[in-house]
């Protein structure tokens, strides 16, 4: 950069100040007198050589006339040129050189760093180590990390024993797969406590009963003998969401159970509200537990149609079993009751009745119902009933049935009760279901995969028979689904079953009383707290209530 305008400036005239002089050579132009004429020149090693010392110089004389001519010659060759200028030309090539072999001197001269020898440190073990930091580091002398204490003085002796604390408290779970005994001996129980606990507990409620997750707040006593397990001093649990339980150990030493009983409300969880936009969503605004809201839907979708069958200003209604204890803990049982209603006009009445659990519409107990069975299987329809060309054979012929394109291995559903009388390979169904159901009605289910149902098997609606497949006379993974009257197939998008009414007369009664007291429930009644019950012992804080405040269910 200065060397240019050093160029620029040079015919500026008199008086004008030069750029500064970057290189070596400039510098030596600086210092040299003006340079003769074009007609008195001489090339530069006669200019030197006419300015040497006298005749005989020594060697000092003459190691500076060398110095003095290499630097003359560097001078005229200017051997790093600014490489930012003539890009190309010789001088530029020559200042390229000049770097290059710099660099690779550089490179060549670059030193070695391998790893320097030293002495061999001892090796040290990780106990001896803990006690060098135990002895050196004050926070860890007292053993705050590694447990090791500072070596002990002249000063110190041994103990001949060291007392033990008179009582342990501790919490012990039970946990999944757990035994009561080998619970009770990982707390420190000694074989003929656990077998006179266990004896106790089986006369209030059947060990193996006991859900896992149960804690137990145990107390040990003192030791009989020095190496003998401690002695039980008393237990506690909650045997049942009704009941504490207490193993105490009495004056004279012998362990006695304790029946604590809590008092408990069953009064019915009630829940009301408008459909609105959302069932789900507003049964969950009003409160309504998730478990509750999924089998409320699932029992009223096998009557209306979540979809067409109810409008937004209609109310849904809803009781579930609800438990209530005085320590405060609360736990949501099954789904009682499902309602449906239009214009303040009950449009569906749906009661949980009999050992299954099943849900029953109170319109309908006393007498048959012609109901429309489901889809058999979670898939679309491909395929139609009636006259089609078939995919494989190439020509027009009856479609005697409906086919739902489904997923490989998706299960297969029985569309109504009935008896299996066929389950096997039937030609171009390929692994092919049959059942019989009342009134003269049939249905048959083909391509499976897999068969789950064998000839003679009593099958009820939603079980599964089989699984999709693409056996048979079959371009892709379906379900063939077909149905009979009499013999003769017929559309089964057509047909209904005919729902025999499952509660005699006998229940009848029992199941309007019942319907009858859960329509009676205020809704939210069961919501509010209930008046501690029991006596002063069941009331009184635990070690294991301290500690566990969680509530049960």
């Amino acid at each position: 950069m200065f060397k240019a305008l050093e160029q620029n400036c040079g015919d500026a005239g008199v008086g004008v100040t030069h750029a500064a002089a970057l290189s070596h050579a400039q510098v030596l132009r600086e210092k040299q007198p003006a340079e003769p004429s074009a007609s008195e020149a001489l090339p530069w090693r006669t200019a030197v050589a006419a300015a040497t010392l006298p005749d005989r110089p020594g060697p000092s004389a003459r190691f500076a006339e060398r110095l003095r001519e290499f630097e003359a010659w560097c001078a005229h060759v200017d051997l790093a040129p600014d490489l930012a200028s003539d890009i190309g030309s010789r001088k530029w090539m020559r200042g390229l050189a000049t770097l290059l072999g710099l660099s690779a001197a550089a490179i060549a001269l670059w030193p070695n760093f391998s790893a320097v020898e030293t002495a061999t440190a001892m090796p040290v073990a990780s106990s001896e180590r803990d006690e060098f930091r135990s002895q050196t580091i004050a926070p860890l002398a007292l053993g705050a990390d590694s447990g090791r204490h500072m070596g002990a003085s002249p000063l110190v002796r041994p103990l001949a024993s060291v007392p033990e604390r008179p009582t342990i408290q501790l919490v012990s779970t039970l946990g999944q797969g757990d035994s009561f005994g080998r619970m009770l001996e990982r707390a420190g129980l000694g074989g003929s406590d656990i077998a006179r606990v266990s004896q106790l507990v089986q006369q209030a409620v059947p060990v193996g009963d006991i859900a896992s997750g149960t804690q137990f707040d145990i107390t040990l006593g003192k030791r009989s003998a020095p190496n003998a397990p401690r002695a039980l001093d008393s237990l506690d649990f909650r045997a049942r969401f009704d009941l504490d339980l207490s193993i105490e150990r009495g004056k004279a030493g012998n362990l006695a159970l304790v029946r604590r009983p809590i008092g408990v409300d069953d009064t019915p969880l009630r829940i009301r509200g408008t459909i609105g936009s959302s069932l789900y969503r507003s049964a969950r605004n009003a409160g309504a537990p998730i478990g509750a809201i999924q089998a409320y839907l699932r029992a009223v979708d096998k009557y209306l149609s979540l979809e067409d069958d109810i409008g937004a200003n209609d109310e849904f209604d809803l009781v579930v079993a609800y438990k209530r204890s005085a320590k405060g803990e609360r736990q949501v049982g099954d789904l009682l009751y499902a309602g449906v209603e239009r214009d303040g006009k009950p449009r569906l009445q749906l009661l949980r009745w009999g050992s299954d659990g099943q849900m029953f519409a109170a319109a309908g107990i006393g007498q048959p119902r012609s109901v429309a069975v489901g889809q058999p299987v979670a898939g679309y329809v491909t395929s139609t009933y009636g006259m089609r060309r078939h995919p494989i054979l190439g020509y027009v012929r009856m479609h005697a049935g409906i086919d739902f394109g489904a997923a490989y291995g998706s299960p297969i559903y029985a569309v109504a009760d009935g008896t299996v009388r066929y389950a096997g390979r039937h030609g171009g169904h390929g692994n092919y279901v049959r059942i019989e159901h009342a009134g003269g009605l049939g249905t048959g289910y083909g391509h499976m995969s897999r068969i789950v149902v064998s000839f003679g098997t009593h099958v009820r609606a939603g079980q599964v028979i089989g699984y999709v497949g693409s056996t048979g006379l079959s371009t892709g993974p379906h379900l063939h689904f077909e149905a009979y009257r009499a013999g003769h197939a017929i559309n089964p998008a057509d047909i209904r079953i005919l729902a025999r009414p499952q509660i005699d007369d006998k229940e009848r009664d029992a199941f309007k009383a019942r319907l009858k007291a859960l329509l009676t429930v205020e809704p939210g009644a069961a919501l509010g707290s209930i008046a501690p019950v029991g006596s002063r012992h069941a009331q009184a804080e635990r070690e294991i209530d301290r500690l566990a405040p969680g509530k049960i269910g």
